[in-house]
């Protein structure tokens, strides 16, 4: 398999990273129009297309802040095939039934389809994740919430006024819990490849 290039575009991803107002203001400016009017004209309004919108931008953060996005496709492409399939998964929930597609915008870039299929694989998990984590118990989440954005497992012994000891086994049974409740789910059978 050839090493693809970084596209020019990933200067939209640091921006996002960054969270820079000039690169946001861009694309709002650029590139949310197009995805307005895809989505106004298969079956949603204005508000739906900001909620797609937000998603995305959001997923594309996660992705870039946890896995380091490399954009090797235009930007446009790509958010806009991600803000599409997000829509088009919005629309196949029961809840929606007889709605009209419109769909005479296609892009055939396959580097674009594949970072979608990443993002949206991204995305699954992370949702996963954090229905899981949801589940653990309160003491858990406070150890493992800490144990991410403390450099040290003695931070996180500090804050919590416990011994090293405790919070280093406390971790490794909560992550083993998360682990198993991860492994078990249902979901998580059918995102496994």
């Amino acid at each position: 398999m050839t090493e693809k290039s970084i596209h020019s575009d990933q200067f939209y991803i640091e921006g996002l990273l960054q969270n820079d107002s000039a690169v946001i203001k861009s694309i709002y400016k650029n590139f949310v129009p197009k995805v307005k009017n895809y989505i106004r004209t298969n079956s949603g309004d204005d508000d739906n297309a900001a909620d797609v919108v937000q998603e995305v931008l959001v997923t594309i953060y996660h992705q870039a802040k946890t896995k380091g996005l490399q954009l090797t496709c235009p930007f446009e492409a790509y958010f806009f095939l991600l803000c599409k399939r997000k829509w088009l998964n919005e629309l196949k929930k029961p809840s929606n039934k007889g709605v009209t597609i419109n769909d005479n915008i296609v892009s055939t870039d396959e580097s674009v389809y594949e970072l979608v299929l990443q993002s949206e694989s991204f995305d699954e998990r992370q949702s996963l994740f954090d229905e899981m984590f949801r589940k653990l118990g309160e003491k858990c989440q406070e150890v493992l919430k800490l144990s991410f954005v403390l450099k040290t497992m003695e931070e996180v012994a500090r804050q919590l006024n416990v011994t090293y000891g405790y919070v280093r086994k406390k971790k490794s049974l909560c992550t083993g819990q998360l682990t198993e409740m991860i492994q078990q789910s249902n979901r998580y059978k059918s995102l496994k490849k």
